[in-house]
């Protein structure tokens, strides 16, 4: 990952608000102060974004070489001659055991044509076909369930022509993924390349709701990023809540709440948004190349009162980490994942209230919570509900004390704290009442009796 993107917004947390980064909110619908739509579960949302994963390649070993010649003199002390050509499935099923052991969710990118190296629906050159099929396979299986999987854009280095499939021949910033290219592009032509890179993943059976940027990529086309993201899910993969990953604050004050973008036609049969998740953390559990890391203590230390997790916890916002798959793997030193293993141990340790989410699952909260019409009866008891999309774990604080909620043919169950809070439960906490609903897509009312 080039440093022009993530680094410099690491370095400078405060220098992009919602208007600069191009943002488009579009339509939003009434909703009365008095009730109040909280966090999933009343939890504060945990997550891990992976980049720079995909089958096999040890995708940065590939990239740096390339990165050099498009920007002479500034990748040259990396030993990337010395570094392995693979991340074996052996830790990919690692991994993903420990995931499933502690509840760890997520996104893992999928490059599809890791630095030009091979095309993961055709072949990788260097390893034979059953080993690609395997460890696509092992992806499905493993990681899908609990994980997101996002193209990281085609190459993650050199621009693909989709006419041909080849690169374009010349090697410069502008024609690599992870600067220039998307200056002066249209939504269309981004969305044409964010299709060559999702139809590559839909060949293998590996359906994406999102995509991840690599470096760059974006960064002066947000307004058409956005869009593009957008059409080109919807078209390769019909998904209802398109979403996205391009930056994160990793300091300051800065709000990580996704950003909810493009939101038009609310009243109709076909809602549309697109949702901007940001990272809350820089990389330090290795980076992207293999470096020095910061180490746990970065995101959270062991007594549980400091980190960047802890700041973002503590503002109920979701809390989620940015990393690279390189630099968990390190190389076979497993640095970054020995960090990893000892932060969530931590979040764990010290705070019962986080909800591990994949992205889509954090995309489609968002989405609900900003876009759900709620409009309160105080004389009636009653609040009307008009939702654009479903939601399973919608959550809402309600303005009284006294009688029980009633929600459509199943009246929710009473449970003794918010800390119990599941879809289809309610409790009361001092002077207000907290209910947790499965929320399906359209009108609904809930009353108090």
């Amino acid at each position: 990952m080039n440093p022009t993107r993530r680094r410099f917004l690491e370095a400078s947390a405060l220098a992009f608000t919602a208007p600069l980064l191009g943002q488009v909110p579009g339509d939003r619908p009434r909703q009365d102060a008095q009730v109040r739509v909280l966090n999933p579960r009343n939890r504060v949302p945990v997550s891990i974004i992976i980049d720079d994963s995909t089958c096999l390649v040890n995708l940065n070993k590939f990239a740096i070489p390339q990165f050099a010649v498009a920007n002479p003199g500034k990748y040259d002390h990396y030993p990337w001659k010395s570094w392995p050509d693979e991340i074996p499935d052996s830790f990919v099923r690692k991994f993903a055991d420990w995931a499933d052991e502690n509840g760890v969710k997520g996104k893992y990118s999928i490059v599809p044509y890791p630095a030009c190296v091979g095309r993961l629906d055709r072949e990788i050159p260097g390893w034979s076909q059953r080993e690609l099929q395997e460890s696509i396979k092992l992806v499905r299986e493993r990681m899908m369930p609990n994980w997101d999987i996002h193209p990281e854009m085609v190459t993650h280095t050199r621009v693909i022509d989709t006419k041909t499939g080849h690169p374009y021949n010349e090697i410069s910033p502008r024609y690599m993924e992870n600067w220039k290219w998307c200056g002066g592009r249209s939504v269309d032509e981004i969305a044409d390349y964010m299709s060559y890179a999702l139809t590559i993943l839909k060949n293998i059976g590996l359906p994406c709701e999102g995509l991840t940027t690599p470096g760059g990529f974006g960064g002066d086309a947000r307004p058409q990023l956005a869009q593009a993201t957008f059409e080109s899910c919807r078209s390769v993969f019909q998904a209802e809540i398109p979403h996205y990953f391009r930056d994160l604050y990793a300091s300051g004050e800065q709000s990580v709440a996704p950003i909810v973008q493009n939101v038009s036609g609310l009243d109709s049969d076909d809602p549309r948004c697109v949702v901007h998740v940001l990272g809350c953390t820089g990389d330090w559990t290795g980076g992207w190349d293999c470096v020095t890391p910061k180490g746990a203590d970065a995101f959270i230390t062991e007594d549980g009162q400091r980190g960047r997790m802890v700041e973002v916890i503590k503002r109920s916002e979701p809390a989620i980490i940015v990393c690279h798959w390189t630099g968990i793997y390190w190389n076979g030193l497993e640095i970054g994942f020995e960090i990893f293993r000892e932060v969530v141990k931590r979040l764990h340790a010290n705070f019962n209230h986080l909800h591990w989410m994949k992205l889509s699952e954090i995309a489609r909260y968002w989405a609900a919570k900003e876009l759900t019409r709620i409009e309160w009866n105080g004389q009636g008891r009653t609040v009307s509900l008009k939702a654009p999309f479903a939601c399973d774990e919608f959550t809402l604080e309600l303005p009284f004390s006294e009688g029980a909620p009633q929600f459509r043919d199943q009246p929710p169950q009473k449970v003794d704290s918010c800390l119990q809070l599941k879809p289809g439960t309610w409790c009361r906490e001092a002077d207000k009442t907290f209910v947790c609903l499965k929320l399906p897509k359209g009108n609904s009312t809930l009353t108090v009796t």
